[in-house]
């Protein structure tokens, strides 16, 4: 059955509860008031702290978009691109789009007008639906997008190039469209978080949805009375999936507009969350500002918290450490997924598990996992050898759209190769050691960054550290470290040589920069980036911090 089949039962067996909550609390702060807001009559929703959706009213709002695209003419496997801030009404506007039969295109809030039309055209996008963040951006490609025939903005003061979603939606009927929508039909295209260059067009049929949503309950037990903190970006897979877990079983979620520590721990606790996923950055600093004394846990009611987990990328063990020295009761889990397998959940740690953490963990509910050597055998468990991670499931994406070549490279017999590299310990919990692009081959040896990267953040001293691999006219590369250390804690680069003597002499950085470590909304370190900045120059690599 399609996902939107649980918003319907949602609406009919719990109408009254709530569904959506958003949080804005910087609009809070510029108020300076600590009041509440729940009325969602207001002419100008952007400026509320809180705004709330029931689960009827939640139903009824993707029901009236949807008859407001069907009426304009948007037809099945139409493509329907999503550009807007997380807010509270992102996912009706998403589920709308499913009802339909067409096809959901969530867009990355950071894209560049430049990013956007490249997107709208690869997805043969015909119409848009956008937020005021993003009038400038639209307005200097409106012309350069003939394909996109309708246009729709949500918010006050409506560019002319643009039709209001405000006033326009509520004049359609709240009752379910007339539209079949089965499993196998297309659902969403994904795009690829570009960590490897201009992003590729991920596309999924409705099984891949109805399998995050239920691997995701499966995985971290939700129930009615959960209530899931939602941070991370809505147009990103890894967001949206978690939530669905809680849409199975009609539970709450709250949308935060903003990732400050305090606005996290307050809004747990106000709202009384029950399960956060997080990044590690933001982990991060929810420690450092406990550790400085920013943050007073006593501050805060926080004994409902059951569930921190983390994914999007690998997980330092020292981090998880020092979070169950302040939150001793949490369970903890760790989530890998890829946009291409339909978000988290394809392998997962599992919360009774927390003495491998560190690893990605096993397959996730209704998964196949296999780490394969380049014969295409499989590694041997607890024999360090290191083979890329391949996954088959109903996850999986049927392709690249509009891009054979790349899918053929990806799919094979109906797994996909995920392009990281990984181990599978005597135990059989996978354990990631790089992406199979970032590999540094240095003097014939393979270097994993991400294991040097671990290794360095045990250093207390260390907010943040990317290494990649940069020219060397001997060895062919050499690795580089981006350091990122904590407020008032900078080393030497000598300090940190000495540090590294435990680490094999292969291992060990030849090179540091200290700088901020660039990662993209999802969390992802922007590799490509940093070998822009420091690793396109001509043999020898001079740095700036170089004696």
């Amino acid at each position: 059955m399609p996902i939107t089949d649980f918003l319907v039962r949602n609406a009919k067996m719990t109408p009254d509860d709530v569904a959506l909550v958003e949080v804005n609390p910087e609009v809070r702060e510029k108020r300076g008031k600590t009041w509440r807001e729940y009325d969602l009559v207001e002419a100008n929703p952007a400026k509320k702290y809180r705004r709330q959706i029931t689960w009827r009213a939640f139903n009824d709002r993707s029901n009236r978009f949807a008859h407001l695209l069907l009426d304009a003419g948007v037809e099945r496997e139409s493509k329907v691109a999503i550009l807007l801030m997380n807010c509270l009404e992102w996912l009706p506007i998403y589920m709308g789009v499913l009802k339909t039969g067409a096809i959901a295109v969530p867009l990355n809030y950071r894209y560049t007008s430049d990013e956007i039309k490249y997107c709208l055209d690869l997805a043969d996008v015909d119409t848009l639906i956008f937020g005021p963040e993003f009038v400038g951006r639209i307005e200097e490609i409106v012309d350069q997008i003939p394909d996109v025939k309708r246009l729709y903005f949500v918010g006050q003061d409506c560019p002319s190039f643009a039709e209001s979603y405000n006033q326009r939606v509520g004049h359609f009927t709240p009752e379910e469209p007339a539209v079949e929508v089965t499993d196998d039909d297309l659902g969403a295209i994904y795009f690829s978080s570009g960590t490897t260059g201009f992003p590729k067009a991920i596309l999924h049929r409705h099984r891949s949805l109805m399998r995050a949503a239920i691997t995701e309950q499966k995985h971290h037990g939700q129930v009615h009375e959960d209530n899931f903190l939602c941070i991370p970006p809505l147009y990103h897979v890894g967001a949206k999936m978690h939530w669905m877990g809680g849409l199975t079983v009609g539970a709450k979620a709250v949308i935060l507009r903003g990732v400050r520590p305090d606005w996290i721990l307050r809004t747990v606790s106000e709202e009384q969350c029950t399960i956060v996923w997080l990044l590690v950055p933001w982990a991060q600093d929810i420690l450092d500002a406990i550790e400085d004394g920013t943050i007073n846990l006593d501050d805060y009611k926080l004994d409902q918290w059951r569930l921190m987990h983390i994914g999007a990328q690998p997980v330092p063990q020292s981090l998880i450490r020092r979070w169950h020295k302040y939150f001793p009761n949490h369970q903890y889990d760790t989530n890998y997924g890829l946009s291409e397998g339909i978000g988290p959940g394809s392998v997962h740690l599992g919360v009774e598990n927390t003495d491998h953490v560190g690893a990605i963990g096993k397959a996730g509910y209704g998964w196949q996992a296999e780490v394969r050597k380049e014969d295409g055998t499989l590694v041997v468990p607890g024999s360090h050898e290191v083979g890329e991670l391949c996954l088959k499931g109903d996850g999986v994406m049927v392709c690249y759209y509009k891009n054979p070549e790349a899918t053929a490279e990806v799919l094979k017999d109906g797994w996909l190769l995920t392009g990281d590299m990984a181990e599978v310990d005597k135990d059989g919990f996978i354990w990631l050691v790089d992406r199979k692009k970032d590999v540094i081959i240095s003097g014939g040896e393979n270097i994993y960054p991400v294991q040097i990267e671990d290794f360095l953040r045990t250093d207390d001293a260390i907010k943040d550290v990317a290494v990649i691999g940069v020219p060397d006219q001997r060895l062919g590369e050499i690795s580089l470290a981006v350091v990122e250390f904590k407020p008032g804690q900078e080393q030497t680069q000598a300090q940190l040589e000495q540090f590294c003597q435990k680490l094999p002499r292969y291992k060990r950085p030849r090179k540091y920069v200290f700088a901020p470590v660039p990662r993209n909304a999802t969390g992802k370190i922007e590799k490509p980036k940093l070998r822009e900045i420091y690793g396109g120059t001509a043999f020898p690599v001079k740095l700036e911090n170089e004696e």
